[in-house]
């Protein structure tokens, strides 16, 4: 090659349509604010401090499906398409089977989340719990859960050999997504009423998490993780333990929503026995990433994107212990519809899968800018404040939930047990505020950084 000739593109670089997956996150962020936004709007209610009450549009009952349903659907589902545009065809290395499609199905997702949240709001939710989507929209979330499957399994199945394992949980997810999607969204609403309809829901609640968010999580860790250590996972076998006992173990678990129904008992016993069941799997999953970075603990801590998945993988360890013992029929005496379980998915669905997707956009970010992140100490704040607030959120109401339920428990009237909640929901609005203010340093810096961030460095460029 001649000294004049512009350098070889990478294949890894090639594979990849970068625009997109900035796109994604963009657009994940974008709804992670609104999230945010109508969560503090949820909690600025309960302690009567509404900056907008008397307005139907902004019913906090409404706002907190929009706060739910965004943060599924907008957030997380966008990171996920953003992270999987990414590591798919650097995994598989072949690209996805259309980059128009790609796009296509970026700006239909858009809209499909916009619809969603304009429904909510003009009062056309459904009666299902995480599956208010109005009925209208199902069939078009259900089509674009279709072409994500068409577009990113070609490249995975037309890999010759043995597949990395994070291929295995990609795979799987891109099918129960659809069929957990379909389940819960039509079965209760046109072909199975009553109790049946009840259970059905409970086990689209659970696998939503069980077999949408956390394959995918799951699946984005492995890949990832080795990356950035530049060594291997600790353990292939448990990484098989930890698959197969997900695919076995956790579409039993969802009736542990619904325990003390008419749902016969010995479905709520089998939903008990398969959650205790799943939380000894993930064990093996966290030993397994835990394993891989013993001998050197420091590299998880200096390196940010690194810090944010193993907090993550922590508090995914915290609530697995959690879900356990919450599960039980005897816990659940005390803690049913308390706000011990609105902590619990708070943990779960921030503290986890989030923590790990904001790790991935810190470690994104600049490779697809090709510059520096603006400012390393926002970065730093971000991280601090985020799990500062989610931790004290956490605790604030797992003992918000005890005080909750031993005040029901002793028969107290209703509205004792809301002057003892008062306090705990003040903690609970400081705490979202400190989140808030994490990701305003975030949003800051990810807008400086594309703006005016600082010449690229050898090492974006290599690892690009």
């Amino acid at each position: 090659m001649s000294s004049g000739a512009a350098p070889a593109v990478p294949l890894a670089r090639r594979l990849v349509d970068e625009p997109l997956v900035l796109a994604y996150f963009i657009a994940a962020l974008t709804y992670l604010a609104v999230t945010l936004l109508a969560g503090l709007l949820m909690a600025l209610q309960l302690v009567q401090a509404n900056p907008l009450a008397g307005l139907e549009i902004f019913s906090p009952g409404r706002w907190r499906m929009v706060h739910t349903n965004g943060a599924a659907y907008g957030f997380i589902a966008n990171a996920f398409l953003g992270a999987l545009h990414w590591a798919v065809p650097r995994l598989m290395l072949r690209p996805v089977l259309s980059r128009p499609l790609s796009w296509f199905i970026f700006v239909a997702w858009q809209g499909v989340v916009i619809a969603t949240v304009i429904g909510l709001l003009a009062g056309q939710a459904q009666a299902v719990e995480w599956g208010e989507t109005p009925t209208w929209i199902d069939p078009l979330a259900l089509a674009g859960l279709a072409l994500v499957a068409i577009n990113f399994i070609p490249p995975i199945v037309s890999k010759a050999g043995a597949l990395y394992v994070s291929a295995w949980y990609f795979l799987a997810a891109f099918v129960w997504t659809f069929l957990t999607y379909a389940m819960g969204n039509f079965l209760p609403q046109y072909f199975i009423p009553g109790t049946g309809g009840g259970a059905i829901i409970g086990l689209f609640i659970h696998d939503l998490v069980g077999l949408f968010v956390t394959p995918l999580g799951w699946g984005l860790m492995y890949y990832f993780v080795p990356i950035i250590l530049r060594r291997p996972m600790w353990s292939h076998a448990l990484s098989l333990v930890g698959f197969w006992g997900l695919a076995f173990f956790y579409p039993l678990t969802g009736i542990h929503h619904f325990l003390y129904t008419p749902i016969p008992m010995f479905l709520q016993y089998g939903a008990v026995v398969s959650t205790i069941a799943v939380e000894f799997v993930v064990l093996t999953v966290i030993i397994n990433f835990l394993g891989t970075v013993w001998d050197r603990p420091w590299v998880a801590w200096q390196n940010l994107p690194l810090r944010w998945f193993f907090t993550g993988i922590i508090n995914y360890g915290v609530t697995c212990a959690q879900c356990a013992l919450q599960t039980t029929l005897t816990f659940q005496q005390l803690i049913h519809f308390s706000d011990w379980v609105v902590g619990h998915a708070h943990l779960v669905m921030l503290g986890v899968f989030g923590f790990w997707l904001l790790g991935i956009m810190i470690y994104l970010i600049p490779r697809l800018v090709r510059r520096d992140w603006y400012s390393k100490r926002l970065n730093e704040w971000h991280y601090g404040l985020t799990v500062a607030g989610m931790t004290l959120m956490f605790f604030d109401l797992l003992f918000a939930g005890i005080a909750q339920g031993v005040s029901w428990g002793s028969l107290q009237i209703w509205e004792d047990s809301l002057a003892i909640s008062l306090p705990f929901w003040w903690v609970r609005v400081l705490a979202g505020l400190m989140i808030i203010a994490g990701q305003i340093c975030f949003f800051v810096n990810v807008y400086l950084t594309l703006r005016t961030g600082t010449a690229q460095t050898e090492e974006l460029v290599a690892h690009a």
